[in-house]
């Protein structure tokens, strides 16, 4: 984690390990793209043929959970990849590069925390209907503001289905 003090507040961020990511995963030097996952693509566990070897897809899924500390607009994509930890297939695997890919792009980015910001609270809620084919559950997923700083969010899916 860098914390790093600017004129207006401190920004938290992760480059570093983002770099030591896409070394690890060999993407260091693919071209970046400026969206995490596309959102209308429906994800399956019988997406695509399965992976030879798992191991690589759940090293790279774990270290994306710890990216969502610094950078929670991925939150959504890394919460669909891990529903597909136990049987991750080819399809589940580029997803996984797509957001590493965003991640290139974004590289310099982290959490600004405001010094001076107005003490209101707006908070966002969405929620997808049967987001998931295999067991037919929503994901809802919301965000928290004081002023301009984030101070909470969340990605999960459904525990029942309603």
């Amino acid at each position: 984690m860098e914390i790093t003090r600017s004129s207006d507040g401190i920004i938290l961020s992760q480059c570093h390990y983002f770099l030591d990511l896409l070394k690890r995963a060999n993407m260091v030097s693919t071209k970046p793209l400026t969206s995490p996952m596309v959102t209308a693509s429906k994800l399956s566990k019988h997406s695509g043929d399965l992976l030879v070897d798992p191991s690589e897809y759940g090293c790279l899924v774990g270290a994306l959970q710890n990216v969502t500390l610094t950078r929670p607009n991925i939150s959504f994509s890394v919460n669909k990849v891990c529903q597909f930890l136990h049987v991750p297939t080819i399809v589940h695997c580029a997803i996984v590069k797509r957001v590493l890919r965003y991640l290139k792009f974004t590289l310099d980015r982290g959490l600004h925390f405001y010094s001076t910001s107005p003490l209101s609270l707006h908070a966002f809620f969405d929620a997808n209907r049967i987001g998931c084919l295999d067991d037919r559950r929503s994901t809802d997923a919301y965000a928290m503001f004081l002023g301009h700083n984030l101070i909470a969010w969340s990605s999960k899916k459904q525990a029942m289905i309603a």
